[in-house]
C-alpha cells in the first residue's frame, strides 16, 4: 500500500513499523522505486500503549504536520494472548492501540487542517458485536468473534470521530480494502488455510488492496463527508 501511496502523493511518510529491520528493506525498495527519499522509519508496537506514547512523542515534537493519518496495522484471528497492557490481542492492536495514537496526534491533525485519518476495517465487521461484558473475551474466547468485534470498533470509532471532529477540518473514513493477499492470514487454522487456497485466486494483490485506502486519503471530493465506510472506493 505504501508504495502505490507514494506514487500517488510524493509526499513525506513516515512508516510507523513494529519490526525495524522489514522496515528498512521496505524503505529503501520503496525510495529505489519512487525516488522519493522523504520515506521516514519510526518504531511502534500497537500492542503497548507504551511505545504508542513514546511514537506519538517523537512525531508532536518533530513534525510540523500531519495531513493523512493511516491507521493499518493489524492482526486476525491470532490464538488467544494480550497486549503488554492486558487487553485481549485483537481488540487492542486493531482498536485500542489505533484509537490512542489517533488521541494522541489529534491536536497535530487539527493544526494540519485539512487532514483525514484513514481507519483499516474489514467486511469482518459483521462477524462480531461490541461484548462490554467480557470485551477481553476472557470467558469465552472465539478468535472469529474476537476480530470481527476489533473491526466493528473501528467503524464506530470513526463514526465517533466524525462527529467529535465536525467544522475542524478533519476528517475520518473507515475502508474495507478486501480480502487481500498478505500476512495476516498466519494464523488462520488449517480448516482456514485450505478455504483459503480455494479463494486465493479471487482474492486481491497489495496494489489491489490499497486503491480504496488510497482513494479515502487523496480524493478531493471526499472532504465535505466524514464518519463513512468505503468498500471498493464506494461509499456504503
Amino acid at each position: 500500500m505504501l508504495r502505490e501511496f507514494v506514487s500517488h502523493t510524493g509526499a513525506r511518510i513516515i512508516m510507523a513499523c513494529r519490526d525495524l529491520d522489514k522496515a528498512e528493506i521496505a524503505q529503501k525498495e520503496i525510495i529505489e522505486e519512487s525516488g522519493n527519499q522523504s520515506i521516514v522509519i519510526r518504531k511502534l508496537d500497537l500492542s503497548d500503549t507504551k511505545s504508542i506514547s513514546e511514537f506519538a512523542e517523537v512525531i508532536n515534537k518533530e513534525e510540523q504536520t500531519l495531513h493523512i493519518l493511516i491507521n493499518n496495522a493489524g492482526v486476525m484471528m491470532c490464538p488467544y494472548s494480550k497486549t503488554a497492557d492486558g487487553f485481549e490481542m485483537q481488540f487492542g492492536v486493531n482498536y485500542l492501540g489505533h484509537f490512542l495514537l489517533t488521541s494522541l496526534l489529534i491536536d497535530l491533525l487539527k493544526r494540519s487542517a485539512p487532514s483525514r485519518i484513514i481507519n483499516l476495517s474489514s467486511m469482518a465487521h459483521s462477524w462480531g458485536t461490541i461484548r462490554l461484558d467480557d470485551v477481553n473475551s476472557e470467558r469465552n474466547y472465539h478468535s472469529r468473534r474476537a476480530y470481527g468485534q476489533s473491526k466493528l470498533a473501528i467503524i464506530l470509532f470513526t463514526r465517533s470521530l466524525a462527529k467529535k471532529l465536525k467544522d475542524t477540518g478533519v476528517t475520518a473514513y473507515a475502508v474495507h480494502p478486501g480480502v487481500v493477499r498478505t500476512e495476516l492470514k498466519r494464523h488462520m487454522n488449517l480448516g482456514l488455510l485450505i478455504m483459503w487456497k480455494v479463494v486465493r485466486p479471487f482474492t486481491k494483490t497489495p496494489v489491489q488492496g490499497a486503491q480504496t485506502t488510497i482513494y479515502c486519503a487523496v480524493q478531493p471530493e471526499l472532504d465535505k463527508e466524514s464518519g463513512g465506510y468505503y468498500r471498493y472506493s464506494i461509499l456504503t
